[in-house]
């Protein structure tokens, strides 16, 4: 593209990010991740100065298939979808005559089945973390309550990422305000800025009472404001700090090693082999489709399938 097209085309891209941010919720991360495919694919369909109302679905397409000899069809479908409702924006707003990309159509990721504890796991998971957390021999020691302090921060966030689903960055981005031990529930602000109410247990409820309680104070600074959940050094916890946690969790329980994710699988698979609703389930994890719910019915199908195999003499 020549530099004064490419730069009109940029200022187009940024106009649409921006209306997709404050319009339609879209966080930063996904905005960042949106501009590069968008650019992306504008550079190969829109060379040497072409303008945006010269792209055709048949260019489109052929970009396509260059993507999908070099990116995994997940990474290709996101790709799509940006470079979709980019034009569908653009065509709307008046920036070109026709949308070429209305026909294109999103790349059928694999659907691969959620990693997930099973509940015997997960409960060996949280009884070690409990087991684990002892009283400081000498609590005039700052060392000794400073790693007293640690550990009682590892189990509560265990416990609540089990025990709500929430995703790593929702844990992360906790406040105080944000616990309600009343009623115990937690308001959770999820991808669009979206918030929801989601209950905890009695053992969450205990191990977050113990931090907010003996192990926040000890780790508090003037940076820490309202966060929930702190480093070491007293600012808001980093979210490679949970995913590490989660990881050295499940090598001392001996369980499989699994992140904060494989955590929201189990608690969406553990609701729904409870004989949880769909919909209840949906509403828990902050999931805007249905779809994405019930790929959880198919991790317990999978399970009793195993169980079955196991246990029934002509399985």
């Amino acid at each position: 593209m020549a530099a004064g097209r490419n730069r009109d085309v940029e200022r187009t891209v940024e106009d649409f990010l921006s209306y997709e941010h404050h319009n339609r919720g879209l966080s930063d991360h996904t905005c960042t991740a949106y501009r590069h495919d968008v650019l992306d694919c504008l550079a190969t369909v829109c060379p040497d100065g072409s303008a945006l109302d010269d792209v055709t679905l048949d260019d489109l397409r052929a970009w396509m298939g260059v993507r999908s000899r070099q990116v995994a069809k997940s990474s290709l479908a996101r790709q799509v979808i940006a470079v979709r409702n980019f034009f569908a924006w653009a065509a709307h707003g008046g920036t070109i005559a026709h949308d070429p990309a209305a026909a294109l159509r999103i790349p059928k990721a694999q659907s691969t089945l959620p990693e997930v504890l099973n509940e015997r796991q997960a409960a060996t998971l949280m009884d070690t973390m409990d087991h684990e957390v002892e009283e400081p021999a000498d609590p005039t020691d700052p060392r000794q309550m400073h790693d007293y302090a640690l550990e009682l921060r590892d189990t509560a966030m265990l416990e609540l990422l089990y025990a709500t689903g929430v995703r790593v960055a929702e844990l992360v981005g906790l406040d105080l305000g944000d616990i309600h031990e009343d009623t115990r529930t937690v308001k959770v602000t999820g991808k669009g800025d979206k918030q929801r109410m989601v209950p905890y247990g009695v053992p969450a409820q205990h191990a977050v009472r113990a931090w907010l309680d003996h192990g926040r104070p000890v780790l508090a600074q003037a940076s820490s404001g309202g966060a929930v959940f702190l480093g070491a050094r007293g600012g808001r916890i980093d979210q490679r700090v949970v995913r590490q946690v989660v990881h050295d969790a499940a090598a001392a329980a001996e369980v499989p090693d699994i992140g904060p994710h494989a955590l929201r699988h189990s608690a969406a698979t553990h609701m729904l082999d409870g004989g949880a609703d769909l919909r209840e389930v949906q509403e828990m994890l902050g999931h805007s489709s249905i779809s994405t719910t019930q790929r959880y019915t198919h991790v317990s199908i999978e399970q009793l399938k195993g169980r079955y195999r196991q246990a029934f003499p002509r399985a």
